[in-house]
């Protein structure tokens, strides 16, 4: 058992955890290895080391949980209206990883009837666990998180993801981009593992983070994170997000929120 879980009572998330850390194995002695890369779609890729790591991720839960469906990025795509549902991304930030550039993780979020109770995500090489139960708060390495207190454009930091289209997802990405800095916020970051970017706002290095399409494996727990640090997780029309198909997403730290997603729902329908 993990001394900074001591805190937190939920079976769900010690078995979490635990799948995690022996994931994280996985991907701490492969990185910066040469590995064998498939290409999924433009800039898309899936290597055997996250093939590998969702394997050893889903036997974990199949052995202390058989009957629980899971969702995971890679091979497992079961009934997302199941009782107990596990989203996985067993390597959210495969380029990174393939490019040597740690930031990158792994990310579990369990579903109780279609709403997150629990969820870890957790980078390896740097050993930062960022995990949540529902109703028992947001934590990073046995600290508890707690969005910022940014309440302006101008006083904020912004991050943002890319999806893989190089078209008119990226063009409005791009145009939003703009509409931020005339705002005068302090910057953009863009680092290409949205789980942590989701950490990162539960933690209040930024104020906000918008991607215009994202999968439910990428936003299952570090949602769950933002909404028990203190903050907002939307779609870029200020909608719930769906847990059964792709989404834009907005999560901020609340007091910001309908700024954002002024700027964010006006570029997000011009893609359409």
């Amino acid at each position: 058992m993990h001394a900074f879980l001591k805190h937190l009572k939920h079976p769900m998330l010690t078995l979490a955890v635990s799948a995690t850390s022996k994931a994280g194995e996985i991907l701490k002695s492969n990185f910066r290895k040469k590995v064998s890369i498939q290409t999924k779609s433009l800039a898309n890729f899936v290597s055997e080391v996250d093939i590998a790591a969702e394997h050893s991720i889903v036997t974990s839960i199949r052995e202390a949980y058989p009957d629980h469906a899971v969702f995971a990025e890679e091979s497992h795509h079961e009934m997302s209206s199941a009782e107990h549902l596990w989203v996985i991304d067993p390597l959210d930030g495969t380029s990174n990883y393939l490019h040597g550039i740690p930031q990158f993780a792994i990310s579990i979020g369990y579903m109780l009837r279609g709403r997150a109770e629990a969820g870890v995500i957790y980078n390896p090489i740097s050993d930062d666990w960022f995990y949540a139960v529902r109703g028992q708060g947001a934590w990073h390495n046995g600290v508890r998180l707690s969005v910022n207190q940014e309440p302006t454009l101008a006083d904020t930091m912004v991050a943002v993801g890319f999806f893989y289209d190089r078209g008119r997802i990226m063009e409005a990405t791009l145009a939003a981009i703009g509409e931020f800095f005339r705002n005068n916020i302090h910057g953009v970051r863009r680092f290409g593992a949205a789980a942590l970017d989701l950490a990162q706002v539960a933690r209040g290095d930024y104020g906000a983070f918008m991607e215009f399409k994202l999968q439910p494996w990428d936003h299952a727990a570090g949602g769950l994170l933002v909404e028990e640090a203190g903050g907002r997780v939307t779609n870029c029309c200020g909608q719930p997000l769906p847990l059964q198909q792709p989404s834009s997403i907005l999560a901020t730290n609340g007091l910001l929120h309908d700024a954002v997603l002024a700027i964010a729902q006006r570029h997000y329908e011009s893609i359409d």
